[in-house]
């Protein structure tokens, strides 16, 4: 099929392209590496109104050190991202993922920012910045404000911004001392989209036990979903084995209810969220 017709905006600036959003309201679309959107567009399931390129706005492109951590504009490639050795030093956990995303054709136009921003609850990079403790930065023609990773999606497909809003950076911290880090999932093969991912960081205490840890699953539900039962399990106890799978099996039965679909079922959902957690508690553990 052909996408319904549609007015084309390609600003240079983001004063630009804000004023534009500002002007058309919900009646427009940014689009960034366009690797969910034109599709979407082209099966009619999506009808904007009108098209805000953001492809020409150069001063959305970067990755940036700062003194707490790394900065990526929004425009920055996955592919770039995947590259760089600012992310593999000061977010390993991203780095270590990037490679799990679609396939290198899709990484090399798709953007960070248009995946965060997009909010499938099937992508890995929202459940990676509720893990990293990200931040986002959107700016509209009257302003702009940061919003937590944890706070930012609010539903299926659905995020915390306005329709005249625009994200346009994101910032990762560094992880804190004797954090580890691990990332997994299943998909029916690679490229495809994971029946269930999960991601995982465990910072240890001086004593070896579990000061503080994050795990968040992907394609479970409605967005990503944090596991906090089995954060509040894990943490203050030693990560054995018995622990770890003990925090596993209680992500599994309380903390997901996946739903299912011709690819896999909500108990099979729960058993991949089972091993996968074991396995990024796990390794995570063992680096921290």
């Amino acid at each position: 099929m052909k996408p319904a017709s549609f007015a084309y905006f390609a600003p240079h600036i983001v004063e630009e392209a804000l004023a534009l959003l500002a002007e058309h309201g919900g009646d427009a679309k940014p689009l960034a590496g366009g690797q969910s959107l034109v599709p979407t567009m082209n099966f009619r399931l999506a009808q904007p109104a009108a098209l805000v390129d953001l492809n020409g706005i150069d001063e959305l492109f970067y990755i940036r050190e700062d003194k707490n951590g790394l900065r990526f504009g929004a425009m920055t490639r996955q592919r770039t991202v995947e590259r760089s050795p600012l992310a593999q030093r000061h977010t390993p956990l991203l780095y270590e993922a990037m490679p799990h995303i679609a396939h290198a054709q899709i990484r090399n136009r798709g953007t960070i920012g248009g995946s965060l921003a997009h909010a499938d609850p099937a992508a890995e990079l929202p459940a990676l910045a509720i893990a990293l403790d990200a931040r986002m930065r959107v700016r509209s023609a009257t302003g702009s404000r940061w919003i937590a990773a944890r706070d930012f999606y609010v539903g299926l497909f659905a995020t915390d911004m306005r329709p005249d809003e625009l994200l346009v950076e994101v910032a990762f911290p560094d992880l804190p001392p004797r954090t580890g880090w691990a990332f997994d999932e299943v998909a029916r093969q690679h490229g495809n989209y994971a029946l269930c991912g999960a991601a995982a960081t465990v910072t240890l205490a001086d004593d070896g036990a579990v000061e503080r840890m994050r795990l968040i699953f992907l394609s479970v539900g409605e967005g990503p979903v944090e596991a906090a039962q089995a954060q509040t399990l894990l943490t203050g106890e030693q990560p054995t084995p018995m622990a770890i799978r003990a925090a596993a099996e209680t992500a599994a039965a309380q903390d997901i209810d996946p739903v299912g679909d011709i690819h896999a079922g909500p108990a099979f959902r729960r058993h991949l969220a089972q091993v996968l957690a074991a396995r990024v508690l796990t390794r995570a553990a063992r680096k921290g």
